[in-house]
C-alpha cells in the first residue's frame, strides 16, 4: 500500500492573496476534490469542518466518530482522516496555516484553544440547536468573505475565525467538560511536553528524559499528567508510538520489522507484544483488519 498523502492548501486553492487559507461549501468541496480526499490522507494545515445536514462517520487517527447536524471537527496538521458521508451531506469546511492565524495576534497562539490538543482532548464536539445557529452564521460569513475577496477580507476572515474558535471553546469548556478546564493551568507545560514527545518519541522513551528537557522533576511531571489527563508520562509516550505504528502499518508499504526498527525497537518480538498490549491485536492482525 502506498504512503498516505499529505495535502497542502495550494492543492485546493492556489490564489496568491489567500495562499494560507481555503474555505468552501462542503458539498462543492467533496465534488471538486474527491480524487484527493476519498482515500485516507493528512494535511500540513489546520482543518475545521461543520456539518449542518446529513450523516455518516469520520475516522481520525483510527478513532471513528458519528457525523450528524451540529458535528464540528477540528484537526491538527499531521492527523490522518477519512470519512463516509450520506448523499445529502451539507456543511462548510475551512483550512488555514498556523501563520495565517497567529500573524494577526501577538500574544495568542492557535494552540491556546483546547481542541487543538489531540493528545489530551477529542477532535470533535456536537453543537446544540442554538449553538449551531450562531456558529453556522459565522462559518457562512467566512465563506462569503472568502468568495468575494474584497478589501480587508483577510482581516475579517481572521476575526471571524477567532470568534468561531472562541465560541467552540466555550462549548468545549462548559461544566459538563469540567475536566478540560482543570487542564488550563498546566497548558504551557502540556503543550511543550506534547511537542517534545512529537519530536523525540522514536528515539526517546524515558519519562525522565522529558522531565529533564522541561527542567522539572519526574515526580512533578507525572503528577501534572496524572492530574490533567489521568495518564502517566509513559502512557503518553507509548500512545504516540502506537499511533505512529498504526499509521505506518496501514499507510506504508514498509515491512513490520522495519516499522519496529524505525520506531526505536530493535527487537520486533518485543514491539509486537507492546503493540498487542495496547491494541489487543498483533501488528499483522491490525494490518489485516485495515487492508482486507
Amino acid at each position: 500500500m502506498s504512503k498516505v498523502r499529505i495535502l497542502s492548501i495550494s492543492e485546493f486553492d492556489g490564489n496568491e492573496k489567500l495562499v494560507n487559507f481555503y474555505c468552501n461549501d462542503l458539498r462543492e468541496h467533496l465534488e471538486t476534490h474527491s480524487k484527493n480526499i476519498t482515500a485516507p490522507h493528512k494535511h500540513n494545515f489546520f482543518l475545521t469542518v461543520l456539518f449542518t445536514k446529513g450523516s455518516g462517520t469520520h475516522e481520525i487517527d483510527f478513532e471513528k466518530y458519528d457525523v450528524s447536524p451540529g458535528s464540528v471537527f477540528m484537526l491538527n496538521p499531521g492527523q490522518a482522516h477519512n470519512w463516509e458521508l450520506s448523499d445529502d451531506i451539507e456543511g462548510i469546511i475551512f483550512f488555514h496555516s498556523q501563520e495565517f492565524y497567529e500573524i494577526s495576534f501577538t500574544e495568542q497562539s492557535i494552540y491556546d484553544f483546547p481542541f487543538f490538543y489531540p493528545v489530551r482532548n477529542p477532535s470533535m464536539l456536537t453543537l446544540k440547536e442554538g449553538e449551531l445557529s450562531e456558529v453556522s452564521n459565522a462559518f457562512n460569513l467566512i465563506l462569503k468573505e472568502y468568495r468575494n475577496r474584497d478589501v480587508w477580507s483577510i482581516k475579517k476572515i481572521v476575526s471571524l475565525l477567532n470568534c468561531i474558535y472562541i465560541d467552540i471553546s466555550r462549548v468545549y469548556l462548559n461544566p459538563v467538560n469540567a475536566n478540560l478546564v482543570k487542564m488550563d493551568a498546566y497548558s504551557a507545560y502540556l503543550r511543550e511536553l506534547e511537542q517534545l514527545i512529537e519530536e523525540n518519541f522514536k528515539q526517546e522513551k524515558s519519562p525522565s528524559a522529558y522531565a529533564d528537557l522541561l527542567n522539572i522533576t519526574i515526580r512533578h511531571l507525572n503528577r501534572l499528567t496524572q492530574e490533567t489527563l489521568g495518564k502517566s508520562t509513559t502512557q503518553l509516550i507509548t500512545e504516540r508510538v502506537i499511533l505512529e505504528a498504526k499509521r505506518l502499518i496501514v499507510y506504508d508499504s514498509t515491512s513490520l520489522a522495519k516499522i519496529s526498527y524505525e520506531l526505536g525497537y530493535d527487537d520486533y518480538a518485543y514491539f509486537s507484544r507492546l503493540f498487542k498490549k495496547w491494541t489487543k491485536l498483533t501488528p499483522s492482525e491490525f494490518s489485516a483488519l485495515y487492508k482486507r
